[in-house]
């Protein structure tokens, strides 16, 4: 808890704009659509707003620019990150980065939609990028409007701090604005014109630079503005690998193929699935980044894409995601090898890629089951069967591991059957009426072998609740309960919102009183728009 001399007022936040300090500018300043080259930015100001009126903040979040509870309450907080009011010292700009989207060169994208305000420093001399998302057209909006709706932003807004809360590395999310502008949106691209309520969130992250930055500088063979690029990121955040150079260069690929290894294993123990892995959309930190077509699995399917784009190809579906990381990463190790001119660093840092994430995995996994280790040739065939089973029939992979504590301590015991095991776990089951006799003998071979795997364990019975509990959520921001709050909001209640970012502070715990947001989803929302299947759209 900050005391009250750690905070600090709007005014007095500390802008310390590196980004737009040390780095070229566009040399045009009209804010027009175009191509933009030998240039990271573009300056542009935010567009103004009719009635902007605050839905929700995050406390936080506001902490970590030293922003007290009180500050963010004010009518200067509301009319800042609505984008109608610029503090002393932000410097508003769209960043220029290009990408590979489905697997294809898309040439210049930038921040079509995003306006970074500029650097805070806060008190302890950590350096947050303000960003505000939905604030007008840049010269990268192309035949966009920049503008952002109210269902986009809620959906980010929430899924980003949901996201910290789970410990998984990520952009936060500070404020939630709406703007009293209406915003012609057709959702799921097939010709159904609509407009819908107009609002900006702000993004906080050290950095927004993406894989994708780089790209565009190497693409264009502008090696000065890739070096300079390099470096900056080097020198302002992974000062720890040293000098910019060669050797630099490497091991800055080195540490951001271990961040992106780490994160998706943690995108896949909670079941998340990003939706839109393009290049422009990967982390040059290894933080979740650009939430827009995402969701949670919720019956257990390696295959399954919340976005109505990847519906067809399900290039970044929830089994595919490590996968399509490592792809991405190589475009990154293209973008750079002409700083260092080498192939054999980048194909060994791509080749331990897997090896990073194989490991990491494992242990992720142990602990999902509640074991204090994973021995590969002992429970590899233990770990499949569990994940044939959960695809056989329709499992809610949230409710099933959580309830899957409760059997590992039925299971330890020398009283337990098979019918007390199923007890806990029937609350997963969407169609319970799937459980032939064939999958039920194989659930009790596999209750079996998982109950002889921990009695042969070390850890103690408490410890390993506590460890399986401490990994698989007991709530996590599934897309029904997004859509909810949104059809709410739409109609002038934003309390849903509220009360979903205090449940997903905690998502381990079992807030007894909230156990109805732990349910499965229910099945009016299995085929909805907005509540199973999305878009790319605003």
């Amino acid at each position: 808890m900050q005391t009250q001399q750690q905070n600090i007022t709007l005014e007095r936040l500390r802008f310390d704009n590196s980004f737009t300090r040390e780095l070229p500018a566009d040399s045009e300043t009209v804010n027009r659509r175009r191509q933009v080259y030998n240039a990271c930015y573009s300056r542009v100001r935010p567009l103004r707003v009719s009635k902007p009126q605050l839905l929700a903040f995050s406390p936080e979040t506001a902490a970590l620019l030293n922003l007290p509870v009180e500050e963010c309450c004010t009518e200067l907080f509301t009319q800042v990150f609505s984008g109608n009011t610029l503090l002393p010292g932000m410097d508003p700009h769209a960043a220029c980065y290009g990408g590979h989207q489905f697997g294809n060169w898309a040439g210049q994208l930038g921040d079509g939609r995003a306006i970074n305000l500029g650097e805070v420093l806060n008190l302890s001399g950590e350096r947050y990028m303000l960003q505000l998302k939905g604030a007008g057209p840049t010269p990268y909006s192309r035949n966009a409007d920049g503008l952002a709706v109210l269902r986009s932003s809620l959906r980010e807004f929430l899924c980003s701090e949901a996201m910290h809360h789970l410990g998984i590395p990520t952009t936060r999310a500070l404020s939630l604005i709406s703007t009293g502008d209406p915003v012609g949106r057709d959702m799921l691209y097939d010709g159904n014109l609509k407009e819908e309520p107009g609002a900006v969130i702000c993004r906080v992250a050290p950095t927004f630079i993406r894989f994708g930055t780089f790209e565009i500088f190497s693409a264009r063979n502008d090696l000065h503005t890739l070096k300079l690029l390099s470096d900056y990121t080097i020198r302002t955040f992974y000062p720890e690998l040293g000098v910019p150079g060669k050797a630099c260069y490497i091991s800055l690929f080195r540490e951001v193929s271990r961040r992106t290894a780490e994160l998706m294993v943690q995108w896949l123990r909670v079941g998340f699935v990003h939706g839109v892995m393009n290049t422009d959309n990967m982390s040059i930190l290894g933080q979740t980044i650009d939430y827009g077509p995402y969701g949670w699995l919720e019956g257990y399917d390696p295959a399954w894409t919340p976005n109505t784009t990847d519906a067809a190809g399900r290039r970044y579906c929830y089994g595919r995601q490590a996968q399509i990381a490592q792809w991405n990463l190589a475009k990154l190790a293209n973008a750079l090898y002409p700083l260092v001119e080498e192939t054999v660093p980048f194909e060994e840092i791509l080749q331990d890629y897997t090896r990073i994430f194989d490991q990491l995995w494992q242990k992720i996994i142990a602990a999902k089951l509640g074991l204090g280790s994973y021995n590969p040739g002992r429970d590899q065939g233990l770990v499949e069967e569990l994940f044939l089973l959960l695809i056989e029939v329709e499992t809610d992979m949230t409710i099933f591991f959580r309830a899957l504590a409760k059997v590992a301590k039925l299971l330890v015991r020398d009283e337990w059957s098979d019918a007390q095991c199923r007890q806990a776990l029937e609350p997963a089951w969407y169609r319970p009426d799937e459980l032939d006799q064939a999958y039920l003998e194989r659930l009790s071979t596999w209750l079996a072998r998982y109950r002889q795997r921990l009695r042969t364990d070390f850890l103690a019975e408490d410890k390993r609740s506590l460890r399986m509990n401490q990994t698989n959520p007991k709530y996590v921001f599934r897309n029904y309960l997004a859509q909810q709050a949104i059809d709410e909001a739409e109609a002038g209640n934003n309390q849903p919102i509220l009360e979903l970012l205090d449940l997903l502070r905690n998502p381990y715990d079992e807030q007894p009183e909230r156990e109805h947001f732990a349910a499965k989803r229910p099945e009016w929302a299995r085929n909805r728009p907005g509540s199973s299947i999305l878009s790319c759209s605003s």
